[in-house]
């Protein structure tokens, strides 16, 4: 239940009119490391951490193949990086194919990364604007913050999670019956730079909310 006045946080979403092709290339390192992930089973995201014009980490979902909820694409590159770069990593930028979940969101704030590029929104855990934004969260201000944008190749990132969820999943508790599920592949459109893709105080639901299911 939302109270009075609460507003909700914000995702940015940049438009492919204005998408830069250095960025799009990144991206698709990204997509490549996410269908890797697909094709082992795991939730399909992927990414790539660039510093100077070069991928010094890649990597995908591994929480299924290690049975640790923790190892995110993110994570797990971050975890050889800090190996060899010190902190801050201003000069690194990530590319992910879905928006950070809060944890992972967090965890770049805290390594002070110098931006963030994503294809498409969490609207259910993402920590850069869809469900919070860590960039604007008092606990860690003591953290360098970054900007973070969305849409780079959205609708293939879209895919990929749809495709993901036909999946039958045979390491859950009640593995659900996805026979009959039928993969969609309309997009709906973003109209706005800006969205929110959770529920209104009014209890409606914005169409990004939607966008996965």
């Amino acid at each position: 239940m939302q109270t009075s006045g609460w507003t909700p946080p914000l995702a940015v979403y940049v438009p492919e009119e204005e998408q830069q092709d250095i960025d799009l290339e990144w991206m698709k390192v990204a997509l490549d490391q996410a269908e890797e992930a697909l094709a082992a089973k795991e939730v399909p995201v992927g990414c790539v951490f660039v510093k100077n014009g070069k991928a010094i980490a890649k990597a995908r979902n591994r929480t299924n193949e290690w049975r640790n909820a923790t190892l995110h694409a993110e994570l797990v590159s971050l975890d050889e990086i800090l190996k060899t770069h010190p902190l801050p990593l201003q000069d690194v930028t990530l590319y992910v194919t879905v928006e950070p979940c809060v944890m992972c969101a967090s965890a770049l704030r805290q390594v002070g990364i110098g931006k963030v590029f994503y294809g498409a929104g969490n609207e259910r855990f993402g920590g850069c604007g869809s469900v919070l934004d860590v960039n604007d969260t008092p606990s860690i201000q003591s953290s360098l913050s970054y900007p973070a944008f969305g849409g780079y190749y959205r609708p293939e990132a879209i895919m990929l999670l749809r495709r993901f969820y036909l999946i039958q999943n045979s390491n859950a508790p009640k593995p659900k019956n996805k026979t009959t599920r039928v993969l969609k592949t309309d997009i709906l459109p973003i109209k706005s730079r800006t969205a929110s893709p959770i529920a209104t105080p009014d209890g409606s639901r914005t169409p990004l909310e939607t966008e996965l299911s």
